[in-house]
């Protein structure tokens, strides 16, 4: 897949990601899991040496956000990037988030006066002169893609950043084939983080497609379907801190349907002596030289792992491929709402922002039944006590 990098003890091919120059290492590093998102954190030195041996195997790109913290884990970037030589990594993070929540959801700032704030804080707490890969984290719908992206251009700010070389490359995350399409007429769109493991497959209709038609690299995540292909005992240890916890597809009919998808897969892993994980990546390695995978870890030994089974694409038959084709209905993540259920096989941390939301409209509505039931059982106790009144005025008469 092209030319090779070398660090120290590994070597990974390369890829490009987009037409505007952006080189990566076929296999990134998804940060996001390191300060306690999936599970309770560890000491700071842990995750800096578990960035530190991803880049020593030969992984050279590591992808953080603001909002991953939130805040915190552009700080721990920054401190592991400090141990590496710069000029040999590439570093993407995102904006636009300003909150999440699972009990109100996410809240979304596109405006072109909020980037340049952005792109100076998340310099700041990296501790670097520039970023590499600058996402837009979700689309803000209440902003045209074009005011966004115009700011890369000739007349918006985000222009004046790349030329004073704070930024070099432009993508999106989260965006429709249409938002895609029109800000890459404005400005070219370097890459797409998306989710594509092998068992969430809907992108291949169009924005896979797409991608390929624009020249647009492409960067999966989720590649475990948010720990559910992690083993058969991840949703029995899911930390009560994690947001998994309330995600759809850990609950009812949704786990036993995506049980016996696990159970589908876990077929083929005895078949080439791999676990989930190293299937999921030999796949998605599998799918061209225009992408670049970001799975997430925090074991020293899923990295050395992944050193030594990350040409397991090269044992996927035609007959494996096809069948992994025809597994496109993907992971349940059913939500019912108000007696409507709801299918959605794109399955974000909206999913479960979703969820709780309306588990806790669910129990505001509960308390405030509660308190009219209070106030009705006050009511037909002062109505019993005018009575007993009544009927004894008129027993003394």
């Amino acid at each position: 897949m092209g030319e090779e990098q070398q660090n120290q003890s590994g070597v990974i091919p390369r890829v490009k990601l987009g037409t505007q120059g952006l080189e990566v290492s076929m296999l990134g590093f998804g940060c996001m899991g390191l300060t306690g998102i999936y599970n309770y954190p560890v000491p700071e030195d842990v995750d800096i040496s578990i960035i530190k041996q991803a880049f020593d195997i030969g992984i050279t790109f590591f992808d953080t956000s603001d909002i991953y913290g939130p805040k915190s884990n552009e700080l721990l970037v920054g401190k592991a990037l400090k141990q590496l030589p710069r000029e040999n990594v590439q570093l993407a993070t995102e904006f636009d988030i300003v909150k999440s929540d699972p009990a109100t959801g996410i809240a979304i700032n596109g405006i072109s006066e909020h980037v340049r704030a952005s792109v100076e804080a998340s310099l700041k707490r990296l501790d670097v002169d520039y970023i590499d890969l600058y996402y837009q984290h979700r689309v803000d719908t209440k902003t045209p893609i074009e005011d966004i992206v115009t700011a890369y251009c000739a007349m918006g700010e985000l222009t004046k950043l790349v030329e004073e070389g704070k930024i070099k490359y432009i993508g999106l995350s989260g965006a429709s084939p249409e938002t895609i399409r029109r800000a890459h007429v404005v400005h070219p769109v370097s890459a797409i983080k998306m989710k594509w493991p092998l068992w969430t497959r809907d992108s291949e209709d169009e924005i896979i497609p797409l991608c390929r038609e624009l020249g647009i690299g492409i960067v999966p995540y989720s590649l475990l379907g948010r720990g559910f292909f992690g083993g058969r005992t991840v949703a029995e240890t899911v930390p009560g801190i994690s947001f998994l916890t309330f995600h759809p597809r850990f609950q009812g009919e949704n786990f036993d349907r995506n049980t016996k998808l696990y159970l589908q897969m876990e077929k083929l892993d005895k078949k080439y002596g791999c676990t989930p994980a190293l299937l999921s990546l030999a796949w998605v390695l599998h799918q061209g030289d225009d992408v670049a995978p970001i799975p997430e870890g925090k074991r020293r030994n899923t990295r050395l792992a992944v050193r030594e089974k990350l040409y397991k694409s090269s044992i996927l038959k035609a007959k494996e491929i096809l069948q992994f084709k025809m597994m496109k209905t993907g992971l349940a993540n059913k939500i019912e709402e108000k007696g409507v259920m709801v299918e959605s096989l794109m399955a974000t941390e909206r999913d479960a922002a979703e969820s709780v939301a309306s588990l806790e409209r669910l129990k505001m509505r509960r308390k405030k039944l509660t308190k009219k039931l209070k106030r009705k059982i006050k009511d037909f106790q002062k109505l019993q006590a005018l009575e007993a009144e009544l009927t004894l005025e008129m027993n003394s008469t």
